[in-house]
Order: structure tokens, then sequence, then C-alpha cells
């Protein structure tokens, strides 16, 4: 598998990206392609041992920043790291891009460059997280802040689609986001899609409200990019907030410090389960082609194991199972807007 790495995405730009890829290819059986300012990268690279085969570097001469409104550098910045990478995914010379920069870019690289998955009007953005009973998916978090309602049936598609392929989970959950768990509850987009999604084929359980989505009940969380985002912030402001008040707490005084040693481990694994840095990346779920995004923040581990999910995500042939269900409802005469698909 050959995965292209932008390597001047995100907040540190090279030196956790090479570190990252080096990692990878230490590990796993694949190769990668550094694009961006070959000179920088290979500076990086000279730090580490690896199998020089397997890291590919393709100098650039532009860098797409994260103040630059998406559309308008994707079509000017032709030579830079992220666009001459959706040009190689395009022309099957690589199977998968991942970047940590510039979120709108990267979604407009996509449908711009690659394009859309045909019959596919909106792709989402697929944010796993951390449950009691393991992982949920998020869908979309944040790349439509307006949406129809069949939108939001693609996005609860291709999201079963991905829990049940790439997961490996049978007969994945699927709830909307509402202000209510009854039917009759919500807006007229949110009554809307709950109308498409009952006369589905899709597992659909109804409406879930906010203070349900931690406790796992939902396989597939499905909501349109604004209440996504929202949803997606919080719950990384709560989790640094209770782990701030955690520490504070333990810290203070001698009681709580011997408590807290004895906790520890528990700490330590509790901590790691809502580490970000474990998954690395996200899809965006609808583009014809593997598109991750890492945070803006990653270091070497989250590139690393961004690399891992696009491999994982490559393998479970998740872009044609998508392909195929959608192909499949349109040969049906149904269509992806038609009921009991």
């Amino acid at each position: 598998m050959k995965i292209v790495l932008d390597a001047m995405g995100g907040d540190v730009g090279p030196s956790v990206n090479v570190e990252g890829a080096v990692e990878a290819v230490n590990e796993w059986d694949i190769e990668v392609i550094l694009t961006g300012d070959q000179k920088q990268i290979e500076n990086e690279l000279q730090k580490f041992s690896y199998d020089k085969k397997r890291i590919v570097v393709v100098n650039c001469t532009e860098v797409i920043e994260n103040s630059d409104k998406p559309s308008t550098a994707i079509r000017k910045k032709k030579d830079s790291s992220l666009v001459v990478g959706f040009e190689m995914i395009k022309e099957k010379r690589a199977d998968a891009i991942i970047s940590a920069g510039n979120t709108g870019a990267l979604l407009a690289g996509g449908l711009f460059i690659i394009g859309r998955i045909k019959g596919v009007k909106r792709p989402a953005l697929a944010v796993p997280f951390p449950t009691p009973k393991g992982l949920s998916l998020l869908v979309d978090a944040g790349a439509n802040v307006d949406c129809k309602a069949q939108h939001l049936y693609e996005f609860a598609l291709m999201g079963s689609l991905y829990m049940e392929f790439v997961a490996q989970l049978s007969k994945p959950k699927v709830c909307l986001v509402n202000v209510g768990a009854e039917k009759e509850k919500g807006n007229e987009l949110t009554k809307e899609v709950y109308q498409i999604l009952s006369s589905s084929n899709l597992y659909f359980e109804g409406n879930i409200e906010a203070r349900d989505i931690p406790s796992g009940y939902a396989d597939v969380v499905v909501c349109d990019g604004f209440t996504g985002n929202i949803i997606l912030k919080l719950f990384e402001g709560v989790a640094h907030t209770f782990s701030d008040g955690l520490k504070s707490a333990v810290l203070s005084d001698w009681k709580s410090k011997l408590g807290g040693l004895l906790l520890k481990p528990a700490f330590r694994s509790f901590k790691k389960q809502f580490d970000y840095t474990e998954h690395g990346g996200v899809p965006f779920l609808g583009v014809n082609g593997l598109v991750i995004k890492a945070h803006g923040s990653s270091n070497s581990k989250a590139i690393k194991n961004a690399i891992k999910q696009a491999q994982i995500t490559h393998e479970a042939l998740l872009i044609n199972k998508i392909k195929d269900r959608i192909s499949e409802m349109t040969d049906n005469g149904n269509g992806i807007e038609g009921e009991n698909i």
C-alpha cells in the first residue's frame, strides 16, 4: 500500500510527520510518499533509521496554510504538498492521502480533484469517539454546516458501512441527534430525516439526546456538521476540564497524592481510552478516494496511527463498499433517495 502524507501539514510541520512516517514503515508493510519541501524533509529523515526504499520524498514549492481560503488555495497553489498529493490519488499512483493541515482545503481537494462517489451529494467527516462499549462514530463532524434531509441519510448510510467493514461491527445501530427521544420532537429537518431513516434498511434506533451520546447506545450518531462539530468540541472541552480538575484534586494534599499514586495505572488506562493520538486520523466519507484528516496538533504517534487507520480502511475496501451499496440501490430502481433501501 502506498500512502501520501502531506509533510507540511499541521501545527508543527515536517518534524512530527516525518517521524510518524518512519515509525509506520518500520512497523507495517507500507510505503509512504512525503510531499513538501524536500530539503526540510530530508533533514528530518537523516535523524532516523529506516528502509530507504519505503519512503519517497516528492518536492513541492508551495504550502497551503490554515489561513488560506480552501477553494482558492486548491485552485491556485498547484505545486502545494496537498494538491500534489491529491493528484497522485486521482492518477492511482497512491492509495490514500493523510494531512494534519487545513481541513477545508482537504475537503475541497477531495471534491475538486478526486471527486465524489457517484450518487453521494455531500461527503462527511466521520469521527470515532470512545464510549464504555467501545467506539461510536459521529458523522457529520463539521464538513457540512447546512444540510438537507437526504444528506443526513447519506451520512447514516456511509457511517453504517464504516462501522460494519472497518470497525467489524455487525448491524451497527444508527441514531439521529435530536432534542428529544420522541419521533415528533425536533425541527423540520430532523422530522424529515426520521421518516427517511425509519423507512430504510439501516438499523435505525430513533432519536438520541446529547446526554446519551457518550453512553455508546448508538454505534453511528448522525447529525448535520454544525451540530456535530459542537458536539465534538464539547467532548474535547469536557475531557480537558475533567482531566485538569482530577489532577488538581489528586495533588491537593499528601493523602490525595498517595491515593493518586495507587490509582495511577487505572488513570493511565482511562486517559489512553480518550487519547485522540490512539486513533490518529478520521476519514472523509463520500470522496472517491481515501482521504484521512489528522488533528492539527498531532504528534508523531498520532501521525503513525493515522497511517494505520488508512491501511485498515483501505484493506476493508470501504470506498468500494459504499459504491456497491449505492449502485445496488440505483439498479433496484429505488435510487439513493428512495424508500426501503
